[in-house]
């Protein structure tokens, strides 16, 4: 058996992330800074101990990443690969974002996953080698309206994801991320107003949302080192076809 860190483990795609990981046999150590989510997870997966293990994490505890990090370093199935999903968003156009709030989405988006990846790739080198996988957006790629400080945040990871890919290689660890378009989750559904909803089904090709299942499908083939051996360094949109399209009619 193989272990995988899993970030935002408690909703969305890091949650079905999460339980198709455990279908495929991986031993998932689930980090969430929400217990009440974790506990519920755990239910779910009471009967599969080996399956599943809850960390209570705020990605920006620099301490909490510390003892993540020495916990993985003494787990029975070695670690081999690490998802960083926990996320923030916001639908504020540039002239309306404060400072304030620019550093904390990306003190989370961005500094969380570099800290976590930090403390983590010296266990995978040490364990041959193994795969990171961030979370970015298609907001990171294009400039989406009311995403100066979301897109800002998931740019800087694309560029992250890019750097460490080349600077990890001769550890023998891949580094990719993945660009979703618009999915299906509780944040999605926080801050997409009617007319948002409207404007994505009209600019995505595929005419929908996607779901959270359809990006953990992603996700799984990225951490594992069998299907994707020769991935590093991308940044792949699963998004309808959002960042192919030009005109549309």
């Amino acid at each position: 058996m193989r272990s995988v860190v899993v970030t935002g483990a408690g909703s969305g795609i890091g949650l079905s992330t999460t339980e198709l990981l455990i279908d495929a046999g991986w031993h998932v150590i689930a980090a969430d800074r929400d217990s009440a989510a974790l506990e519920r997870l755990q239910e779910r997966h009471g009967n599969q101990e080996t399956s599943l293990t809850t960390v209570a994490l705020h990605i920006t505890d620099e301490k909490a990443i510390a003892d993540l990090a020495e916990k993985c370093r003494n787990l029975s199935a070695p670690l081999e690969a690490l998802v960083n999903s926990a996320g923030i968003g916001s639908n504020v156009r540039f002239a309306d974002t404060t400072a304030d709030q620019f550093r904390r989405i990306y003190d989370i988006n961005v500094v969380g996953a570099f800290a976590l990846s930090q403390a983590l790739a010296p266990i995978l080198r040490e364990n041959g080698g193994g795969s990171i996988v961030h979370i970015a957006s298609v907001s990171g790629i294009t400039g989406n309206l009311g995403r100066s400080a979301y897109g800002a945040s998931k740019g800087a990871l694309i560029t992250l994801t890019k750097i460490m890919a080349v600077e990890l290689a001769d550890d023998l660890i891949r580094v990719n991320a993945i660009a979703p378009g618009p999915i299906e989750t509780p944040m999605v559904k926080e801050n997409h107003t009617a007319v948002t909803r409207e404007e994505w089904h009209r600019t995505v090709p595929m005419r929908r949302y996607g779901q959270p299942e359809e990006i953990a499908s992603a996700i799984a083939f990225l951490v594992d080192g069998r299907q994707s051996s020769y991935v590093t360094g991308q940044i792949l949109a699963v998004d309808g076809g959002f960042t192919a399209a030009g005109l549309m009619a």
